[in-house]
């Protein structure tokens, strides 16, 4: 009987060109579910502190969950981790597609490098058998071209995380890219497997995953299907860009770098809103085995851009960040924007958070078209966007100084740029304004998380049935509501669950009757599973601890309304750090000024060894 791991982990050092393997073991399985969980564990412990995140003694690595490859439904994810380079504390970064499944399939949960390869490689597992072979044909390629590349020589089932050239450059914005659209993009780990001179991993075979009680899961899974119901409908008829328009309306959406209005700075809006989206798609795409299929494949451009067929559709953060955020209304060029991202390597959401940055440096006269290449950077000028966004990706021109985050980049520009450079710890901030989110949500996750600037680590995320139960919660404040949510949400995501269909356990009890048919583990509560995804998020922020990082993470004066927006939804909207964070951060049993975990909270969490560490 299995509990839904393959049981192995694989070493791989690349300095050596040595791989070890070890077993994963049933009580830590149960104790971090994989995924980031397991990733934060086994970094606190083997990684020294202090290391260079881009140095020989940084660890990387591709874990899965425990509902990864399974019937549990939306089992499709796999996240990378690693110190990330853009924070200098704990990484992470999801995605889903088929990359994860078939890391199980091919008979690992969980891969880790370390050392850094005297020339580029890349890793091919088939059915157990773990080889390191030459990357020099797919070096400089694009993450479509490695794809195809790797596929032609293996084989049609063949699976592959992989950089693009932003990555072999070592852009700390670089993303991992799997199946040419699916991205784990944020922390700069693409970076860090660049440092690494690691390509790819490509995956392939047919071992199955030991599941418990596979019959039970099966008729559990066709009544969890069952269940999506709602705004899941939309997202299978039309994905995250049909959020687009209405998050424009409301002024969620950023808007001119964060200072503007979409309804006055972006007027035109509504010439990407999600039916536009729609009718330049092919067919849908889906992850693995996912009754949702909320991405898309494109159609070949014929408008203002000419592209090929095959790009995947852009993503709502994608459009946020490419087009309100900087007053682009040209809907051909979001897709084109996506697609040399995608290719390229990079994380949309902090590619484009980069580009309002030098509209804005533009705009005050801090930089002018003699540094950016002959190129007027005004706002709403798609041409000048998706050229600047080339250069960013091939580290070319100036597209090297904005290649490494806005961070970054204004201590190279100077002269009072800093004040554009819109970052949480180094990390820019996803789609969503924390200025109309203060109860819940993205105003409290992008700053208390120990991955600062992020829209998915529990913030505004949470299952429908979970809010009925904690009215009493809501009705005393975000806090309550946001320490539950989250922890449910830290649980679901190691498990290996996409967000997005974890509406289909509306209430915990629900997964937990999932993870009891594929673990085995009768005994398995509710009050465990939150325990659990409470146990996660304190092992991610010790990492942080023992970085010296002090959390929360602040924000920029323009991203908490100081000064306060005159117009729009978010006029006169404005909160000082304590106001958002101090009950959250009291809940978690978390010191207000500096986010380390008490001692009791830890020995509670049966972290005794970690508490040893930080309270010595």
């Amino acid at each position: 009987m299995g509990f839904g791991a393959m049981g192995k982990i694989l070493w791989v050092d690349l300095s050596t060109g040595g791989m070890e393997q070890e077993p994963l073991d049933e009580a830590t399985a149960r104790q971090y579910l994989g995924g980031y969980g397991l990733g934060a564990r086994i970094l606190f412990d083997r990684q020294k502190p202090g290391v260079d995140p881009l140095g020989p003694e940084a660890t990387f690595g591709l874990i899965t969950g425990l509902m990864t490859g399974t019937d549990g439904l939306g089992g499709s994810r796999y996240v990378a981790v690693g110190k990330s380079p853009l924070t200098g504390g704990w990484g992470d970064a999801n995605s889903g597609g088929d990359f994860g499944p078939y890391l199980k399939f091919s008979g690992y949960d969980a891969v880790f490098f370390t050392g850094i390869s005297e020339k580029p490689v890349y890793l091919h597992i088939n059915n157990g058998v773990a080889e390191i072979r030459d990357a020099a044909a797919i070096w400089g390629k694009d993450t479509f071209e490695t794809q195809d590349i790797l596929r032609a020589e293996h084989g049609k089932d063949l699976q592959v995380a992989c950089i693009g050239p932003a990555g072999e450059k070592i852009a700390l914005i670089a993303s991992v890219m799997n199946n040419k659209g699916r991205a784990a993009a944020r922390s700069g780990l693409g970076a860090v497997m660049g440092s690494k001179k690691l390509k790819a991993v490509a995956v392939q075979g047919r071992l199955e995953v030991p599941v418990a009680h596979p019959a039970l899961m099966k008729e559990l899974r066709k009544k969890h299907v069952a269940n999506l119901s709602g705004h899941w409908r939309g997202l299978h008829d039309v994905g995250t860009p049909g959020i687009y328009d209405m998050c424009c309306k409301v002024d969620d959406a950023p808007t001119k770098n964060w200072k503007g209005v979409a309804e006055i700075d972006s007027p035109n809006y509504e010439d990407c809103r999600g039916e536009l989206v729609i009718e330049k798609q092919k067919r849908r795409y889906g992850c693995w085995r996912c009754p949702i299929a909320c991405g898309g494949i494109m159609k070949a451009g014929t408008g203002d851009y000419v592209y090929e067929e095959g790009a995947h559709k852009p993503e709502y953060e994608t459009m946020g960040m490419f087009g309100s955020n900087l007053c682009n209304d040209n809907l051909d060029s979001l897709i084109v924007l996506a697609d040399i991202c995608n290719r390229g390597g990079v994380d949309t959401i902090s590619a484009g958070a980069s580009i309002a940055f030098v509209l804005e440096c533009f705009e005050h006269g801090i930089l002018t078209a003699a540094d950016t290449g002959g190129l007027e950077m005004k706002w709403g000028d798609h041409r000048a966007i998706v050229a600047m966004t080339e250069m960013l990706v091939r580290r070319e021109g100036f597209g090297d100084v904005i290649a490494d985050g806005v961070k970054i980049a204004a201590g190279r520009i100077g002269g009072g740029a800093e004040q554009y450079a819109m970052h949480i710890g180094g990390q820019e901030m996803a789609a969503h304004d924390p200025r109309g989110s203060l109860h819940w949500g993205f105003g409290i996750g992008y700053g208390a998380d120990p991955t600062p600037g992020r829209h998915n680590q529990g913030g505004g995320q949470h299952p429908p049935g979970l809010v009925d139960e904690i009215d009493r919660a809501v009705l005393a404040g975000r806090g309550p509501y946001h320490k539950t949510s989250t922890n449910y949400m830290h649980a679901a995501s190691a498990l290996g669950l996409c967000q997005f269909v974890i509406g289909s356990y509306p209430h915990p009890d629900q997964l937990v009757e999932a993870l009891k048919a594929i673990a085995g583990w009768e005994d398995v509560t509710t009050d465990e599973l939150l325990k659990t995804g409470e146990r996660i998020t304190n092992v991610r922020q010790a990492f942080n601890m023992r970085e010296g990082l002090v959390a929360p993470f602040k924000y920029p004066d323009r991203m908490r309304g100081v000064p306060p927006k005159t117009v729009g939804p978010r006029a006169g909207v404005t909160f000082t750090h304590e106001e958002i964070y101090n009950e959250y951060l009291e809940l978690m049993d978390w010191d207000t000024q500096t986010g380390m975990p008490s001692k009791a909270k830890l020995l509670e969490l049966g972290l005794d060894d970690i508490a040893m560490v930080l309270w010595p």
